[in-house]
């Protein structure tokens, strides 16, 4: 799930997502062995600023897109970071679930056949590519698997070129859905057994079906490639029959603000799973500092910004 994977100093406490939307930006501070959000800001973007994809470059004006970058981070206080983890939308990059029947032993010969295997499916030449591979669930028949993510690469350095023109590094990149992934499994009350995230936003709705932590089922779809039912139906067809799937333990919703049909949308979603939709609060990884009020809609912004400094405080 990460695009840049080089982590050999101490983790970022900045994290900033940029969105089709807008920018935004979160610090993360310590009280004791407490995780804290100690500032976070935002931006608007005007309308065809940044308009994720997998085929096309994503920002018309990377200056441009620098310049509010840069005043995102200036509105944190504490001084301007110079190392930042990035979140990008799902959108721009293919996620897919590989099965290998071998592993091979060195990284390298594994990223070869990974290569390999995607180069079949891939929406641009495999030449052009980043890629990224983590481990998977495991699996009873002996094969392995992984999830695997690929973008082009012009795409994922103009994001990255934005940052460094606004004086910050882009040490890991990560999809918000991910980011998303991470919030809740580094929360107090992370799940346990089979769970679905549904993740809607103003362009794209994304699917993922995790097993405990392992991510068993990711899809996404542009707004009008259908609507939540469908994906809903496929999914829950997917989960059952090739998954075998008895029911889901919990169903979580980050980005509750743009799920069309709104509460009515989250009834359906509850009839249909036989069990209750709990909204994402980032909460339970990182807290807030005590002037920052916790609306839905910030919740919303923070929880891939959360996902992401907690996942490199794992790793670091």
């Amino acid at each position: 799930m990460i695009f840049s994977d080089l982590f050999q100093t101490s983790a970022p406490d900045v994290a900033v997502e940029i969105d089709h939307t807008h920018v935004a930006a979160a610090r993360l501070s310590w009280r004791g062995s407490q995780a804290v959000i100690s500032a976070h800001a935002s931006e608007a973007l005007p309308a065809g600023l940044v308009v994720p994809g997998l085929t096309a470059l994503n920002v018309s004006d990377v200056a441009a897109l620098s310049q509010i970058i840069a005043s995102t981070l200036g509105q944190l206080g504490g001084g301007r970071p110079s190392r930042v983890s990035l979140v990008i939308p799902d959108t721009a990059a293919k996620v897919s679930l590989l099965k290998l029947e071998k592993v091979p032993a060195k990284s390298a010969d594994l990223r070869e056949i990974v290569r390999w295997q995607m180069k079949k499916t891939a929406p641009f030449p495999i030449e052009q590519a980043v890629l990224s591979i983590s481990p998977g669930a495991s699996s009873a028949d002996g094969t392995s698997e992984f999830v695997v993510a690929i973008a082009r690469e012009d795409v994922i350095h103009q994001y990255e070129q934005a940052c460094l023109l606004a004086g910050a590094h882009a040490g890991l990149v990560d999809l918000s859905t991910f980011g998303v992934i991470n919030s809740i499994m580094s929360g107090s009350s992370a799940p346990t057994g089979d769970w679905l995230l549904v993740h809607p936003t103003g362009t794209y709705l994304t699917l993922a079906v995790m097993r405990g932590n392992a991510l068993l089922f990711f899809r996404n779809r542009g707004e009008e490639e259908g609507t939540l039912a469908d994906l809903m139906h496929q999914t829950a067809m997917y989960y059952e029959d090739r998954l075998n799937g008895a029911g889901f333990a919990r169903v979580l919703i980050a980005g509750g603000a743009h799920l069309p049909g709104g509460a009515e949308t989250v009834r359906r979603l509850e009839d249909r799973l036989k069990v209750s939709v709990e909204a994402v609060d980032p909460r339970h990884a990182a807290g807030l500092q005590d002037r920052i009020g916790a609306s839905a809609e910030l919740l919303d912004v923070l929880a891939p910004l959360v996902g992401i400094l907690m996942r490199e405080r794992k790793a670091a």
